[in-house]
């Protein structure tokens, strides 16, 4: 296992040192200049964010919001995938099985907190106490 994680590690970094224009985002034309974002927003590397303060579903704050989510539901796929590589190679050592489990049920109990902070801020913000900003 030692030996296959260098082995990928050096293959990726040779790939990134002997073939840099094809790794770059702009020699692909993927990315613009300008960006692909609307007038008032900014093109980040995690996607448009809009600079408005004021209400509506396309201000600041929503932008934020929607980006955190994604990364956190992104990021408890990845550990619930890792948790199950953990558990299918751990040839039944106990405590292998049991830190596999440990990891899924926390990526899981994340996942959930994720949706339930979303629903609350959703209920109490939106509909409980109207702030301007969320809507």
């Amino acid at each position: 296992m030692k030996y296959l994680s260098r082995l990928l590690a050096a293959t990726l970094l040779s790939w990134f040192l002997l073939f840099p224009t094809l790794t770059h985002a702009a020699s692909l034309n993927l990315v613009s200049p300008r960006g692909n974002c609307g007038n008032n927003e900014i093109d980040t590397a995690l996607g448009c964010i809009s600079t408005e303060v004021g209400t509506g579903p396309n201000t600041f704050f929503s932008s934020i919001i929607g980006i955190a989510v994604g990364l956190g539901g992104g990021l408890a796929l990845l550990l619930m995938l890792y948790g199950v590589f953990i558990v299918t190679t751990s040839a039944g050592i106990p405590d292998k099985l049991k830190e596999g489990q440990e990891i899924i049920t926390s990526a899981i109990s994340g996942l959930i907190f994720i949706l339930l902070s979303v629903f609350l801020l959703n209920f109490i913000g939106i509909k409980v106490l109207s702030l301007p900003g969320l809507q």
